[in-house]
C-alpha cells in the first residue's frame, strides 16, 4: 500500500518543533541544522515520499552527472579587479567578465532597457535613459516622478515599477 502524502502532511503539521526535528533525525539519520518548521516538513516528507517510491532511476541519475559535467559552471568569483570585458582566466576562456559603467544607479535596469507596469487597466512603459528616465515623449529625472504623473499621488518609484531593492516586483526591465 502506497504512501498516504495528504496524512503524512496532516501529521507533520500537527508536530511540534522539536518533535518535527526528532522525525527528521529518524529519517534522515542525522540531527537537523534547521529550526524552520516549513522547511522541516518539506523535507521530512520529500525523503519518506522518496523511500516509499524510490529514488532516481539509474539511467536518469546518469544523464543528470553528464549534463552537469557539461555545464559550463563557474566554481570560484572572478578575481577582484578584473579589467572590464576581459576573459577571466578561472573560467578558462569561455567566460566574459564585463564591468558595467560606475556611474549607473545599483539596481536599475541599464540604460535601454523598458520598465513596464499595468495600472488601472493601463499599460505605462518607461524607457530608462543614461541620466532619466522617458514617459510618454517627456524625460522624467525620477521613477517617483513618472508614478505621480501617472497616479496624482506620491509613490515610491522604485516600488511603483518594482525595481531596485523593491520587495514587490510588478515590473519586468526588457531590454530593447
Amino acid at each position: 500500500m502506497g504512501l498516504n502524502v495528504g496524512r503524512l502532511l496532516a501529521n507533520l503539521e500537527s508536530m511540534t518543533g522539536t518533535e518535527l526535528r526528532g522525525r527528521y533525525a529518524k529519517v534522515f539519520g542525522e540531527e537537523s541544522r534547521s529550526g524552520n518548521r516549513r522547511w522541516l516538513i518539506r523535507r521530512i516528507a520529500w525523503r519518506m515520499q522518496a523511500l516509499e517510491e524510490g529514488d532516481l532511476p539509474e539511467r536518469a541519475r546518469q544523464r543528470a552527472l553528464e549534463i552537469a559535467n557539461d555545464a559550463d559552471l563557474r566554481v570560484h568569483a572572478p578575481p577582484r579587479g578584473a579589467i572590464a570585458g576581459s576573459i577571466s582566466p578561472d573560467a578558462g576562456g569561455r567566460t566574459a567578465t564585463v564591468t558595467a559603467p560606475k556611474s549607473w544607479r545599483d539596481g536599475l535596469p541599464m540604460p535601454g532597457a523598458w520598465l513596464t507596469r499595468e495600472y488601472k487597466g493601463r499599460l505605462i512603459r518607461v524607457r530608462v535613459m543614461p541620466k532619466g528616465f522617458e514617459y510618454e515623449g517627456e524625460m522624467y529625472r525620477s521613477l517617483s516622478a513618472i508614478a505621480r504623473a501617472v497616479t496624482g499621488a506620491h509613490w515610491n518609484g522604485n516600488l511603483f515599477f518594482g525595481v531596485g531593492s523593491a520587495a514587490n516586483k510588478r515590473s519586468k526591465a526588457v531590454p530593447e
